[in-house]
Formats: C-alpha cells, structure tokens, sequence
C-alpha cells in the first residue's frame, strides 16, 4: 500500500484518501511508494502502462526525462539526508505524472517530499501535477545546491591555508572532499540533462516554460560549479604533491652534499685502517694530527670544488 495517498484539488486543499484509482473527482491524485512495498508491483502493473510501470519499479536508476501517451517518466536524484550514508549518496525519486495522477516511488526517505507533504497538509500543495513536479525539482535542487555550497566553502579554506603557509601540511580531508566532488558530479550531470530536457520538451502537464528553464540553469550551474571544485582540488592535490617532492628533492640533495663530502674521508680512514706492516707514522706521535689536519684540508677543497662547479 502507498505510504500515503492525497486528492488535490485546484485550490491547494488536500484530503487523504485511501483509494487505489489512479484518478480523483477533481484536481489531481498523488501517491507516495516505498520501492520495498509488496503491493507496488501489483499496483503499477495494473493501473499504468507496462513502459511507465517498468520505471517506476527499477532498482537501479539514472535522471532522466520522458514523455509517453500523455504522461510524464521523470527520475530525479537529492542528496541523501538520512542517518545511513553521506550525501554525496545520493537518493532517487521516481516518478509518473499525468493531469490527474502523480505517483512518486523511493527507496530511500526523501526530505524534500517530506516537505511537500507538510505543505499539502497545511493547504499550501501545488495547484496543479506540472506545479507538483516544478515545486519537487525546486526542493531537490536548492538542497543539492545547499551541499554543492558548503563543499565549496571547504575548499575555499582549503585553498586559503595555502596561501597562509605555503608549506602547510596535507589535509586530511582532501582526498574525502575528492571523493564527493566526483559522486556528485556522477549524478548531477546526467539530472542537469534530465532538467534541460523537461524545460526544452513540450510537455502535457502545462506551459510554466520558464520555471523549467530556471530549474534547467540551476542545475547547470550546480554542475559547473562542480567541476570548478573537481578541478580546484586538484590544482590543491597537486601543490602538495609538489611541495612534497621538493621537499625530498632537497633532502636528498643534502644527503648526496654530506656523502660527496665524506667520501674521500671515509677511503683514507680505510685505508689507513688496514692492519698491516709498513704502514707510515705508526712510531710517530703527531701522526694522527698530520692526518686529521690532512683530512680537514681535503675537505675544504671538497667544499672549493663544489662551488667552483656550482653544485651547493
């Protein structure tokens, strides 16, 4: 059974009702289902066409928008305000829409028609099914746009840190913030072409052309907006990784200076540490002083010698 059903009439009245026709007396009749309710199958299959039911029962969905013998085949996506995932996990709506029927299909809670519930239940609901499509894609899109936002404002301090201290460590946050860029991204591409098909399609359920056009620019706004993100983190990804490396480029230099330096010094030590006889001043009292000032003389010419050529 529907999660709740409404009659809607032209005025923005709604009364529950717990009829299975698609169809009211007046107005427009909307049904909310949970993609997990036994009867929906049932149900579907026998009040819509096979096309349009086939739809609204797919586990596995993508934006999209269709129309077919009169109605509307319209999936949208929202981000995911349920205490089970984050919200680049994105929830789908499914929907049918006629002049006088709306049907409306979730796997997942869906804040936004949450909202809309509350509305109707308050005598505010859309006066119309076109209204009723318009006034959910709005929902959806100003809370996508909300998200869209507040990742931008992470990667602004991101991108601020930066300039703070250009040598400030790697975030931690960075690859997560990548992450939900690149999800969101996956979805709200193809439902930014999904908008722009429903502004651009002649559709039965009414002319509000330019609410649909708005709708349609948003979206695609949400979308450039992301990828600038997509972009910008990389750009951010990159100077660490680049400060990293000259950073063990420098080190290594270092290393190679220090082991370039006590080369020499570590063949005479050896060598003058080999135990056999002949070896010159070992009767000798300043000879371990003639060889450690020896030793310190190399090493000034090693350093001269490093200059000369430029290499510290």
């Amino acid at each position: 059974m529907p999660l709740y059903t409404y009659d809607i009439l032209p005025d923005g009245t709604a009364t529950p009702t717990t009829g299975t026709s698609p169809t009211g007396k007046n107005g427009y009749r909307w049904f909310h289902f949970d993609l997990k309710d036994a009867e929906l199958p049932k149900w579907v299959n026998a009040h819509l066409h096979p096309i349009p039911a086939g739809a609204l029962l797919q586990t596995e969905t993508r934006p999209r928008c269709d129309v077919h013998d009169g109605g509307l085949m319209l999936n949208l996506r929202g981000v995911n305000l349920n205490a089970d995932g984050p919200a680049d996990q994105m929830v789908a709506v499914r929907m049918w829409v006629t002049d006088q029927t709306v049907v409306t299909v979730r796997m997942r809670r869906v804040f936004a028609i949450e909202d809309l519930r509350q509305e109707i239940e308050a005598g505010a609901a859309p006066d119309s099914s076109a209204a009723f499509v318009e006034t959910l894609a709005s929902r959806l899109t100003e809370r996508i746009q909300s998200t869209v936002f507040e990742l931008a404002d992470q990667v602004d301090d991101l991108e601020d840190a930066i300039h703070d201290d250009d040598d400030a460590p790697l975030p931690e946050n960075l690859a997560s913030l990548r992450r939900t860029a690149i999800r969101l991204r996956r979805y709200l591409g193809p439902q930014r072409d999904a908008l722009m098909a429903l502004a651009a399609t002649d559709t039965p359920l009414g002319n509000n052309a330019l609410h649909r056009r708005e709708l349609a620019n948003l979206a695609m706004l949400t979308v450039e907006e992301l990828d600038s993100l997509q972009g910008r983190l990389t750009a951010i990804n990159d100077h660490h990784a680049a400060q990293a490396a000259a950073a063990q480029n420098r080190n290594s230099y270092i290393l190679s200076i220090v082991a370039a330096t006590f080369l020499p010094l570590g063949f005479i030590t050896g060598l003058f540490g080999v135990n056999v006889g002949g070896m010159p001043g070992v009767d000798s009292p300043a000879a371990f002083a003639i060889l450690c000032l020896s030793m310190l003389g190399i090493t000034l010419m090693t350093f001269v010698v490093m200059r000369w050529f430029k290499w510290i």
